[in-house]
């Protein structure tokens, strides 16, 4: 087991239950008829990012570790803050960028590590949530130009 493994899988893990405490958030307090289109991506995506932070609580755990708690917590999303503004649509869609970015810097990250590691299961499983944080960075960058463009 690869310390560099098991570091990256927790603050995976804890970057996923931020992102889901941060979409819920935003979903909440959105206002507005423009928003209503990224109030739902949000909660849609709130639940594959709490699958993602099962499975890696879960291969924590086969490698002999744990998921952080609470107690282990940092906060790291500071655009994904909700915006004083409750209709500032684009500065949602702007820390959801930012954030998918960071997941993308850490998949990417543990890819290599679980590769360096002889990992094979951890960079499997890499692989594919870091094909969905992409699928979802593509989503918001569609919904950055449409808002931009406004």
């Amino acid at each position: 087991m690869s310390d560099q493994v098991v570091d990256l899988l927790r603050k995976a893990y804890s970057d996923e239950i931020e992102t889901v405490m941060n979409y819920q958030t935003n979903a909440i307090v959105l206002d507005g008829v423009r928003a209503e289109e990224i109030k739902e991506s949000l909660q849609q995506d709130i639940q594959e990012e709490l699958n993602h932070a099962e499975q890696l609580g879960q291969r924590l755990k086969q490698l002999g570790s744990r998921p952080p708690a609470s107690s282990e917590f940092t906060a790291r999303q500071d655009s994904l803050q909700p915006p004083e503004d409750s209709t500032d649509v684009l500065a949602v869609i702007e820390g959801v960028l930012d954030a998918e970015e960071g997941a993308i810097e850490t998949y990417s990250a543990l890819i290599d590590a679980a590769e360096a590691a002889n990992d094979p299961v951890t960079e499997d499983l890499a692989v594919t949530i870091l094909a969905d944080e992409e699928a979802h960075r593509t989503e918001f960058r569609g919904f950055e130009k449409e808002y931009r463009t406004d």
